[in-house]
């Protein structure tokens, strides 16, 4: 493979007179997204012999999608760059930008053209770390190509170090959601009381053409009269307005019945229940209910319903992220991924109890349940749970992610938890396994993020959530009020 030999080959390209920007790309980039290529406009592109490097130790990650990412890398880059002049030299592309893959001559050990500055610069790093030798490719770019050279990464502490030695350095902007999201929860819209009567009768408004336009369709809103009294509703598309279709409340069987405690959750059921609606973010905090009513709608809906709309329930979320494997935690694959999963066993709890209220009224069933538990216990492990019936039958499943790839859930109701812990094309490669009759809810919390290469407007949850607002078959909700108790909504907010 060849490489510039000194700075002439590069200093060549500098009377391009129609270059604006060098970017010079990070491997985690090109990991997270292969095409990127393709995403710089008419601008420079330059990929380091080290990201090269680290992509061929990661093509070996057979089973994730890092690896099946590196190996797409790799193709694209075979087919761009078919010879060593031309990695070493640049090839156009459709965008009007160029390509390249350079080797930094100045950790050459023979090299006497090193600038003083540079070698102050590697008295500071280790260059035996990939990050730092990237980082030093960046410079040996910015020194022989016109101004500016942008490094761009996803990782944070990559970008500090490049910006602590004089390189520009950036996030990978192309998937990130706008700044500021057109609405948070839900907008109030004032209207006469005539009007919110006339809405309360008949089920049915429609707006002015200019809010309507104002408006995305599966928006949610209230209605608010001069008098104070409100009604919420859903926007339709064209600026018809129509009334929330919920239940006295939702159960599953044998369990409690379910009521939304406040407004938003009300928009939540709303969307959760109707079938029509495929796909549905929600963004809440701990504590707002998003676990427990999408559990307890999509049992509900399952077998709980006159007209079962799905054949069952599958409920899954990131083992840090798809892709990754489920570790050496021992059992079936059910019993490593319960671990994971306690959420959706606490939130079965809640939903059909163990234990019957203290009530008199109860005391003879409890006392008939105790019998019953007594006689299904298995010898070792105790009484069973009356959730557990649920799992043993198959109607509500346990997924794991890392084996999704090829699948095609077909009348399931899929529930995405911790959503905001993907990258967009995770969750692309989640959605696209849906099949017809079957609905997927990817819930999470864009402020509570442990995967290293997303923040709250490049993960996977508000990615989605951005792209398909709009659509007919998506509906998007915020949940802002805790309901899990006092305590857990101080936490959520003070803390």
């Amino acid at each position: 493979m060849g490489s510039p030999s000194g700075s002439s080959k590069l200093k060549t390209r500098k009377t391009n007179a129609s270059r604006t920007k060098t970017y010079v790309l990070d491997t985690n980039v090109l990991i997270h997204d292969p095409h990127c290529i393709f995403k710089f406009d008419d601008n420079n592109l330059v990929i380091p012999i080290e990201v090269l490097e680290e992509l061929d130790s990661i093509k070996m990650e057979q089973s994730s999608e890092r690896g099946r990412n590196a190996r797409r890398v790799h193709r694209l880059l075979r087919e761009l760059l078919p010879d060593s002049r031309s990695m070493a030299e640049g090839v156009k592309l459709d965008t009007g930008g160029t390509l390249s893959v350079v080797i930094n001559k100045y950790l050459q050990s023979d090299s006497t053209e090193v600038p003083a500055h540079y070698k102050r610069f590697q008295s500071l790093l280790d260059f035996e770390k990939k990050d730092n030798r990237i980082i030093a490719a960046a410079l040996f770019v910015q020194e022989n190509l016109p101004p500016p050279t942008i490094l761009v990464s996803k990782d944070v502490n990559v970008q500090l170090k490049a910006r602590a030695v004089g390189l520009e350095s950036e996030d990978y902007l192309n998937d990130k959601a706008p700044e500021e999201p057109r609405f948070k929860s839900y907008r109030k819209i004032d209207v006469s009381k005539y009007e919110l009567q006339r809405f309360a009768s008949e089920g049915e408004f429609e707006l002015s053409e200019e809010v309507g336009k104002s408006l995305f369709v599966n928006e949610y809103v209230l209605l608010v009269s001069e008098e104070g009294k409100t009604m919420p509703a859903r926007h339709y598309g064209d600026g018809v307005l129509r009334k929330l279709i919920l239940p006295e409340y939702v159960k599953a069987p044998g369990g409690v019945p379910i009521r939304p405690r406040n407004l938003e959750q009300r928009f939540f059921m709303d969307a959760l229940l109707d079938d029509t609606i495929s796909l549905i973010t929600c963004y809440g905090k701990a504590g707002t209910g998003k676990t427990l009513l999408s559990t307890v709608c999509a049992i509900h809906q399952t077998v709980s319903s006159s007209d079962c709309k799905y054949d069952g329930v599958s409920i899954s979320r990131p083992v840090i992220g798809v892709g990754k494997e489920i570790g050496f935690l021992p059992g079936t694959l059910e019993e490593k991924m319960n671990p994971w999963l306690q959420p959706y066993y606490d939130a079965l709890e809640v939903l059909i109890p163990t234990k019957e209220p203290r009530d008199p009224q109860f005391e003879n069933k409890r006392q008939r349940r105790k019998v019953k538990e007594k006689d299904e216990a298995t010898p070792g492990k105790g009484p069973q749970k009356p959730y557990e019936k649920l799992l043993e039958s198959g109607i509500v499943e346990i997924e794991a992610l890392c084996f999704i790839r090829g699948r095609s859930i077909s009348h399931r109701f899929f529930i995405l938890d911790e959503a905001q812990q993907l990258t967009p094309h995770e969750v692309k490669t989640v959605i696209t396994r849906i099949s017809e009759g079957s609905k997927i809810v990817l819930i999470g919390d864009p402020a509570q993020i442990d995967n290293p290469y997303v923040d709250s407007r490049s993960n996977g949850l508000v990615y989605c959530s951005n792209r398909m607002k709009g659509q007919a078959i998506a509906a998007h909700v915020m949940l802002t009020k805790g309901e899990r108790s006092l305590l857990a909504e101080l936490a959520a907010d003070l803390l």
